[in-house]
């Protein structure tokens, strides 16, 4: 039976970051994540201790002070050095994430798997920035990791198939689903997603139906569980305008953002996270 890497390092300590480490402490593995400075660490420490607790409060028989025992946070990246396992999740930026990538690799074993959680940017392109690119590949999650039951394996152009499919095991360990997709801007999901939602979103402006009934649509009328408006509030207006961005650089005016979204992103209302977006989660709470 396959279980998951004893050690598992991951960077970024955020919304997504933290619900990977959860979902690794809870598989068994110890958990460093890595943060930039001392307040985010903190920070990211009371987000992973709270996201335990509340899996403890839906299943007593997890042992919390255990769980937690097996989790550090720390700011210096050296500290990954006996990782089998490292995922990037730093927020969805060209630039960051090469930079995060080339740290990381440059302090973790040889033989470890190095990951990215990036939901758009090819891993090709990111595979330029390492030295080992045979050992790098994308490992998408989604949000809210510890619920979601699917991971997306991105196999890079010159990604190991031995490491393709160790991940793909790891994955399995934690309780959920691998796909396996051909690395291109988007890969399967985030194509997928996107399209749906930037529509959502024109129909929205052009004042075809109210976000709710825009929603229901898709929920009653085509069986999702979330509509795409709704999701987008969850995903992050911010996080959907980022990957919009890339496929439109990859694909053309199809993936456009639409003037709203732009506006509602200028504005802050970023969803759930800020309160507001095209819900008010703020009456919700």
């Amino acid at each position: 039976m396959t279980t998951t890497p004893d050690r598992v390092g991951v960077l970024g300590g955020g919304r997504m970051g933290a619900g990977i480490a959860h979902a690794f402490l809870l598989a068994g593995s110890r958990v460093t994540v890595i943060e930039r400075d001392d307040v985010s660490a903190e920070a990211a420490e009371i987000r992973i201790g709270d996201s335990i607790r509340r899996s403890a409060d839906r299943d007593p028989a997890l042992d919390v002070a255990a769980i937690a025992a097996r989790l550090s946070v720390d700011t210096d990246s050296h500290v990954l050095g006996d990782c089998a396992l490292v995922i990037e999740a730093v927020p969805e930026d060209r630039a960051l994430k090469a930079s995060a990538l080339a740290r990381a690799e440059s302090a973790m074993p040889p033989h470890g798997v190095l990951a990215s959680n990036t939901s758009s940017i090819p891993i090709g392109d990111l595979a330029g920035f390492c030295e080992r690119p045979a050992r790098l590949i994308g490992m998408h999650f989604f949000n809210p990791v510890p619920s979601s039951s699917l991971v997306e394996i991105v196999r890079g152009p010159a990604s190991d198939p031995e490491v393709v499919e160790r991940a793909a095991g790891w994955v399995a360990a934690l309780g959920k689903t691998p796909i396996i997709v051909r690395d291109s801007p988007g890969f399967a999901s985030s194509r997928l997603g996107i399209a749906l939602a930037l529509e959502a979103i024109r129909m929205l402006e052009d004042g075809v139906a109210t976000a709710a009934d825009i929603d229901a649509a898709m929920t009653l009328g085509y069986r999702h569980p979330t509509g795409p408006l709704r999701t987008t509030d969850i995903v992050g207006l911010d996080v959907r305008l980022a990957i919009a961005e890339e496929l439109e650089r990859a694909y053309g005016e199809r993936f456009a953002p639409p003037p709203l979204l732009r506006r509602l992103v200028a504005e802050g209302r970023l969803g759930r996270k800020c309160g507001r977006g095209f819900y008010d989660w703020n009456e919700e709470r």
